[in-house]
C-alpha cells in the first residue's frame, strides 16, 4: 500500500526538487487541505505564519500545498543540525531568497524555514527571531516546528501580526480523514471513519498508520476496535518521533502518569511520590509533547489516547507491579478528594476489588439521597457477578438497586449473597430491611421483620425510613389505620431529604388511608406531594413508583380530573408490567387501585381484569383484610356498574365523566365551563348526554344514579 501523506522532511531547495516539485513529482496519495491553506495564502494577511505541532501532524504537507497553490514564489529552508551555526543559517535564507525573488515579478515571496525545532543553539535561535523581526515588506515568513519556535509569538499575535496553526487545527476532520482512507484504497462507512477520528483524535500520521494496518482486513469494525496504541507500527512510531526526543526523567514521568485519564500537578505528584509535576505538565506542554489542555489555565492536561495507550502497555509489560502500585496511589487521591468514580476505576485496575467494593458501598446513600439507582447500577456494571456475590457490601448494594427497580427474584439472589456468615453489623442490619420489604412470608411477619430491623439499626441510619414504609404499610393492610398513620408519616419524615422514592410510596399509602376515611382533600394534598416527589426526582422510571401513580390516578378521577387519571392509570399500569416476583401486597393492592380507577372512568373491560388479577393474588394472603375488603367492595360496584350499564345506550365519554363530577356541585353550567375551559353550550350538551346516557331527566337524578352505578361517591 503506498503511504497516504507526504513525509515531513523536504530537501533543501538547493538538492535535487523543490517543494512544489515534490509535491507534483511524488507519487503519494495527497489530501488536500483548503480550510487551513486559506489561512496562509492571503499575500495581505499577517507577516509571520506558524505551524507548530507534533510529528506527523502534515506541516510540511500544508505548506507544500500551499506553496503549489499561491503565486509567489517559495524560498525554502529545511533547518537541521548544520544550522546550528548562525552564519550557515544565514547564508541558506539569503541564497534561498534570491533565488526566490529572481522568479518573482512583484518581489513578493515566502520564506518558509522547516524544522526549526532542530536549531538547538542559542545564537541560531537568535538569528531567526532577528530574521521575524526586519522582515522586508515584500516577504512573508513561514516557521514550521514541533516546538514553539524563537519568535515572539504573543506579542505578534497581540499586533494580529501572526496566522498560527496548531495541533487544534492541524488535527484532521472526519472529511479530511475519510479523504486519506480513501486514498489508501479503504472505503468506510461513516461509523468507522469517525471510531478512528476518535481514537487518533485526526492525528494525520496515526490515520495513516491506521490504513497500513487495516489494509487487507475483509471485515475492518474488530480491526478498528483493536486499533490504538499497543499495535506495534503504532507504538514503534510514536517511541521514535514522540519519545526519542524526551529526556530519560521525562519519559518515565509520562509513562508512569499514562494511567492516568486527567493529569493536574498535585495528582501526578501523589500517584509518582514526588514534587514538582505542575511544573513537568507546562514544559511538556510548552514543548509541543502531546498532551491536550482540559481547560484554559493549564492546570488539566491528558494525554493523547493513543499515546496512553502505548504507554500504558509499555508499563503493563516492563513494570507490572508498580503499574498496580500506581493505580492504588490513584484511587486513594481520588477518593480522598471526592471523585469516587476515578477511584472505583483505578481500585479495580489495581485489582483491589475490596477497596473498590467499600467505594461503591459508600456511595450509596448519596445515591439514594438523589432518588436515583443510576449511579449505583454503573459502579455495579463494573464488576463480575461473582465478585459481587463475593463482597457482602456490593451484594447488598445491588439487591437494593433491584428492589428499587422491582425485581424481587434479583433482590433475593442478592440478599442471599449479603447474608454470607461474617457479614458485618451494617450488611446485616441492611439485609433485615430489605427482606422486610420483600414481605415474602406474609403482613404480619413482615410487620415483625421491619420492627426488628428497625431496632438492630442506628437511630439515624437511612434504612429506618424503609422499615416504617413496610411496617406502615403492613399495619394499614391488615385493618389498623392508627397504627399505620403513626409509621407511615414517620417514614415520611425520615425520607423526606435522605429517600425520595420511599417519601414518596409513604405518602402515597397516606393517601390512602385518608381515601378510606373518606378524607379526599386530604389524600389530593398528599398524592399532591408524592407527585411532586416523583417529578423532582425523575422517579417515574422505576417500576415500583406505580403504586404511586396508581394512587393518584384514583385520587384524579374521583375528583373528575379524567384526563389525568387516565394518564397516571395507563403509566401505572406499564410499570407494573415490569415487575416481577416483588411484595405480594404491593402488586394486589395496585391493581386493585387501577381497577377501582378503570370504574371511576367507565372502562369495565380494564377494571373486570385487574380485579381478576388482584383477587387470583389475594387468594394467597388471606391475612390482609384490608385489600379483601376493598377487593369485594371493587367487584360489587363493577357488577352493579356493569348490570346497569348494560341497559344503557353507551358508555360515557372523558369529556361527559368530567361534567359528570361537577354535577353534584353548586356550580351553573356556565361557571362549570369556565372551570373547563369550553362553552357554556358544550356543557350544557354533554350534561345532555349524560342524563341520555345515564335515562335520567334532571342532574339532581342523574347525581343519584351516578352514585348507584360507583361513578360518584355518596
Amino acid at each position: 500500500m503506498s503511504a497516504t501523506l507526504l513525509p515531513e522532511t523536504v530537501h533543501d531547495p538547493f538538492g535535487a526538487r523543490t517543494p512544489r516539485q515534490q509535491t507534483e513529482q511524488t507519487s503519494f496519495a495527497t489530501v488536500r487541505r483548503p480550510r487551513l491553506v486559506a489561512a496562509l495564502s492571503n499575500p495581505d494577511g499577517p507577516p509571520v505564519a506558524v505551524l507548530v505541532a507534533p510529528a506527523g501532524f502534515g506541516k510540511t504537507t500544508v505548506l507544500c500545498e500551499w506553496s503549489v497553490r499561491d503565486p509567489r514564489p517559495f524560498a525554502w529552508v529545511t533547518l537541521d543540525a548544520r544550522h546550528d551555526d548562525p552564519r550557515a543559517l544565514l547564508e541558506s535564507v539569503s541564497r534561498a531568497i534570491d533565488v526566490a525573488g529572481a522568479r518573482a515579478p512583484d518581489g513578493r515571496v515566502v520564506l518558509v524555514l522547516d524544522d526549526v525545532h532542530l536549531v538547538r543553539s542559542a545564537a541560531a535561535q537568535d538569528a531567526i527571531a532577528g530574521i521575524a523581526a526586519h522582515l522586508p515588506a515584500d516577504v512573508t515568513l513561514a516557521l514550521a516546528s514541533r516546538t514553539e519556535p524563537p519568535v515572539p509569538v504573543a506579542r505578534l499575535r497581540a499586533h494580529g501580526l501572526v496566522t498560527e496553526l496548531r495541533q487544534r487545527d492541524l488535527a484532521m476532520t472526519s472529511i479530511e480523514a475519510a479523504a486519506v482512507l480513501r486514498a489508501a484504497g479503504l472505503r468506510l462507512g461513516h461509523d468507522h471513519v469517525t471510531a478512528l477520528l476518535r481514537t487518533t483524535e485526526g492525528w494525520p500520521a496515526a490515520l495513516s498508520l491506521a490504513a497500513l494496518s487495516l489494509d487487507g482486513q475483509t471485515a475492518p469494525g474488530p480491526a478498528i476496535a483493536r486499533f490504538g496504541g499497543g499495535e506495534r507500527i503504532v507504538a514503534e512510531y510514536l517511541r521514535d518521533e514522540v519519545l526519542a526526543g524526551l529526556s530519560d526523567d521525562d519519559v518515565r514521568f509520562v509513562v508512569r502518569t499514562s494511567i492516568l485519564d486527567v493529569l493536574t500537578g498535585p495528582l501526578c505528584d501523589a500517584v509518582l511520590e514526588r514534587s514538582g509535576s505542575a511544573d513537568v505538565l507546562s514544559r511538556l506542554q510548552r514543548s509541543n509533547f502531546p498532551l491536550v489542555a482540559l481547560d484554559r489555565t493549564a492546570d488539566l492536561y491528558r494525554h493523547h489516547r493513543l499515546l496512553s495507550g502505548m504507554m500504558r502497555a509499555q508499563l503493563g509489560r516492563t513494570e507490572p507491579q508498580l503499574a498496580a502500585e500506581l493505580h492504588r496511589r490513584a484511587s486513594a487521591w481520588h477518593a480522598a478528594t471526592g471523585d469516587r468514580e476515578r477511584g472505583l476505576q483505578h481500585a479495580l485496575a489495581a485489582d483491589e476489588v475490596g477497596r473498590a467494593g467499600d467505594l461503591v458501598w459508600a456511595g450509596v446513600p448519596s445515591s439514594i439521597e438523589q432518588g436515583s439507582t443510576v449511579t449505583v447500577e454503573h459502579w455495579l456494571s463494573r464488576f463480575t457477578d461473582g465478585q459481587i456475590a463475593a463482597h457482602p457490601r456490593l451484594a447488598l448494594a445491588a439487591a437494593g438497586t433491584q428492589l428499587a427497580l422491582g425485581q424481587g427474584h434479583l433482590a433475593e439472589h442478592w440478599l442471599a449473597a449479603a447474608a454470607a456468615p461474617g457479614t458485618d453489623r451494617v450488611v446485616a442490619c441492611g439485609v433485615a430491611a430489605l427482606r422486610a420489604a420483600l414481605g415474602r412470608d406474609g403482613l404480619v411477619r413482615m410487620a415483625e421483620d421491619a420492627e426488628r430491623a428497625s431496632s438492630l439499626l442506628g437511630p439515624e441510619n437511612a434504612c429506618q425510613a424503609l422499615c416504617r414504609l413496610v411496617g406502615g404499610v403492613a399495619a394499614h393492610l391488615l385493618g389498623n389505620p392508627e397504627t399505620a398513620r403513626r409509621l407511615l408519616e414517620e417514614g415520611a419524615r425520615r425520607a423526606a431529604v435522605s429517600a425520595p422514592h420511599v417519601h414518596a410510596l409513604c405518602l402515597a399509602q397516606l393517601a390512602l388511608v385518608a381515601f378510606d376515611e373518606h378524607d379526599p382533600e386530604g389524600a389530593a394534598r398528599l398524592i399532591t406531594r408524592a407527585r411532586s416527589q416523583v417529578a423532582r426526582y425523575a422517579l417515574a422510571r422505576y417500576p415500583t413508583t406505580a403504586a404511586v401513580l396508581a394512587v393518584s390516578a384514583l385520587v384524579r378521577a374521583q375528583r373528575g380530573r379524567i384526563d389525568e387519571a387516565h394518564r397516571d392509570a395507563t403509566e401505572a399500569a406499564a410499570l407494573l408490567d415490569q415487575v416481577t416476583d416483588l411484595a405480594p401486597w404491593y402488586e394486589i393492592e395496585t391493581r386493585i387501585l387501577l381497577g377501582r380507577t378503570a370504574l371511576r372512568l367507565s372502562d369495565v373491560a380494564t377494571a373486570r381484569a385487574e380485579l381478576a388479577t388482584a383477587g387470583r393474588l389475594a387468594a394467597r394472603l388471606p391475612e390482609a383484610v384490608l385489600l379483601h375488603r376493598w377487593l369485594e367492595a371493587a367487584k360489587t360496584d363493577l357488577e352493579a356498574f356493569a348490570s346497569s350499564a348494560s341497559r344503557l345506550p353507551s358508555s360515557l365519554t372523558a369529556a361527559e365523566l368530567k361534567i359528570l363530577h361537577f354535577l353534584p356541585t353548586h356550580l351553573s353550567f356556565r361557571e362549570i365551563a369556565e372551570r373547563t375551559f369550553v362553552a357554556t353550550n358544550t356543557v350544557k350538551t354533554q350534561a345532555n348526554a349524560v342524563y341520555r346516557k345515564l335515562d335520567v331527566s334532571s342532574r339532581s337524578d342523574a347525581v343519584a344514579r351516578a352514585t348507584e352505578l360507583g361513578l360518584l361517591d355518596g
